[in-house]
């Protein structure tokens, strides 16, 4: 298979024509918009993502998804649930829910996760993967601090899938960070790829969850909780959403309000994102935490390592003393 003609796969995997196309789409799942250190980087910040637990109809078939969409392993799987991950970190926990109704797309809760692959040649690896099996994609950008593809599992729940930038490349001015929704060059990625063969067969060990992208109902009362209690920190602003992160990492978090402005609280009867963890380098730092939680009259839940607590919308969020 030609490097051409596994773009052409690409571009039809995202129902694109173009790679400019394939950009548009990649805008439209972050919104629209006018405008290798890798996870080493993103997991080394005194606070970022850990695991995210999602609620599910069919546990089979998602489970089935993500060990050969995304090439995560299966630690452990029961009739009730599943946990996959890689290199032997747990980063995916699903529980099945037969009965559960699909949860609206106006709803607070999940936009995406974020995997983030520790080299542009595993991001590239993973296309190549990608297109040999025909895995149906929605769009891929250069998002100037990272490279991403953007896809869907089979009941919905979106997915990134990334490679940063070197650290020292992404570009900071008074406390924000450059970042866009170019073309993605596809071709550079093949090329470190090869496209003859696909040695894809599992994700890298270093593959981590390098950011959540929730749905929020308000941006400034998510700002609030995220920002004001949780303790991250602002990078960016624009419209309709922000991103914020822990020791200067592009973002480990972004919030929106393109689908689900004025959004209520969530209904756990659902399917999607039952909760989501951050792990949290210092004990000092946790307690910090818990003391701004309780002073916001938070409702707060001591966890094994750690507590657990709830944004605005009822999406919970365990904060881990790693």
């Amino acid at each position: 298979m030609t490097i051409d003609l596994t773009r052409r796969t690409l571009l039809h995997l995202a129902g694109a024509s173009s790679l400019s196309a394939a950009a548009m789409a990649a805008a439209r799942a972050e919104g629209n918009s006018a405008g290798s250190g890798g996870p080493t980087f993103a997991n080394r910040t005194p606070m970022r993502i850990g695991m995210v637990t999602l609620r599910v109809r069919d546990l089979d078939k998602v489970a089935d998804y993500y060990r050969d969409a995304i090439g995560l392993t299966v630690m452990a799987r029961t009739e009730t649930g599943a946990q996959l991950g890689s290199g032997g970190v747990p980063l995916l926990n699903l529980q099945r829910r037969e009965n559960a109704a699909r949860e609206e797309r106006n709803a607070a809760g999940l936009y995406h996760t974020a995997f983030l692959m520790p080299t542009r040649k595993d991001l590239g690896r993973w296309l190549v993967h990608a297109a040999k099996n025909k895995i149906p994609l929605s769009g891929f950008a250069d998002h100037l601090v990272s490279e991403s593809v953007y896809l869907d599992d089979p009941e919905g729940n979106g997915i990134e899938v990334y490679a940063d930038r070197a650290p020292e490349l992404w570009k900071w001015e008074a406390g924000t960070v450059a970042m866009a929704t170019n073309q993605l060059d596809i071709d550079g990625l093949l090329a470190l790829a090869g496209t003859q063969t696909t040695n894809y067969a599992k994700a890298p060990d270093g593959l981590r969850i390098g950011h959540m992208h929730l749905r929020v109902g308000d941006l400034e009362q998510a700002d609030r909780f995220y920002a004001g209690t949780i303790g991250f920190a602002p990078t960016r602003k624009r419209t309709g959403a922000a991103f914020l992160s822990s020791g200067r990492y592009h973002h480990h978090l972004a919030i929106n309000v393109w689908q689900s402005s004025g959004a209520g609280p969530r209904d756990d009867a659902t399917t999607g994102l039952a909760w989501f963890s951050l792990e949290i380098e210092a004990q000092q730092i946790l307690e910090a935490q818990q003391q701004r939680l309780r002073q916001a009259g938070a409702a707060v839940e001591t966890i094994t390592n750690g507590i657990e607590t709830s944004d605005p919308w009822g999406t919970r969020v365990r904060l881990i003393k790693v």
